[in-house]
């Protein structure tokens, strides 16, 4: 594929989706200004750009704090979760007697449990980063063991012949095997990782210096300061697609050489 072409469907990838983003916004903006909907209602993207603006000090703070959990809880979650899967490869029994607990986590709410939590940590942002890392570990376990597990046969088998250390194998046949699953861990995992420490926060309901945007939400929410809170939900979901977009960009650059999934094929 020629340069000007891969330039040009790089310029639609981000054009069309900016577009549709642009042309919601203006029929909002219409159909609020239409209707003379009330802004404790539904309030229009200029009300939300405006309180973005005025309340930006106080978002900015709470933004600051959801990150520091999320980048926490997701790095927490990426070295164990890794860590945990190199364990699992080691023996299929170690796999079928821990793994059925990934799952527990998995599985359990973390609604229903955080305020255990909460109560056992005593420090709040460590609270918060631990229901964190539970929301978001599993997709990195359940990925990188099905990386490490899905190597070719032939492969394996030629390792072997050569009679090459569990290190070897490890390091240069299952690890490179596994790169493409656990970027795709890493993208679900990010995610996760912000709707954890989101979800924490509501439950714990910090206020004071220590308050993410899911306080800001609710306390904007009890005081009808609407447009805040639709601030507050726009910056969240911003940094969940800014997350994503750079787990896609890791995955890109690690990959793009050598594996058929980020391989620009030339037609």
């Amino acid at each position: 594929m020629s340069t000007p072409l891969i330039r040009n469907e790089r310029f639609v990838q981000v054009a069309a989706p900016l577009l549709v983003g642009v042309f919601v916004l203006v029929l909002w903006q219409l159909t609020v200004m239409a209707f003379d909907v009330p802004k404790y209602l539904v309030p229009s993207p200029v009300d939300i750009g405006q309180s973005l603006v005025t309340d930006f000090s106080s978002l900015f703070n709470a933004l600051l704090m959801t990150l520091k959990v999320t980048f926490l809880a997701f790095a927490i979650a990426v070295v164990v979760g890794v860590a945990a899967s190199l364990l699992f490869v080691q023996s299929k029994w170690i796999e079928i007697s821990l793994f059925p607990y990934a799952v527990l986590m998995q599985v359990t709410p973390v609604v229903a449990i955080a305020p255990l939590i909460i109560i056992w940590v005593n420090d709040t942002t460590w609270a918060l980063t631990v229901c964190a890392v539970i929301v978001a570990i599993f997709p990195i376990i359940s990925n990188t063991t099905l990386g490490l597990r899905s190597v070719d046969p032939n492969l394996l088998s030629m390792f072997r012949m050569y009679r090459t250390s569990r290190w070897q194998e490890l390091m240069r046949l299952r690890i490179p095997s596994a790169l493409p699953y656990f970027f795709g861990g890493l993208r679900i995992s990010s995610g996760l990782a912000l709707i954890g420490a989101v979800v924490a926060e509501f439950v714990a309901g910090t206020g004071g210096s220590k308050a993410g945007l899911a306080y800001m939400i609710l306390q904007s929410g009890y005081n009808l300061q609407i447009p805040k809170m639709f601030a507050a939900l726009i910056l969240i979901t911003v940094t969940g697609i800014l997350l994503f977009a750079a787990m896609v960009w890791m995955s890109d650059r690690a990959l793009r050489n050598w594996h058929e999934s980020a391989l620009k094929v030339e037609h």
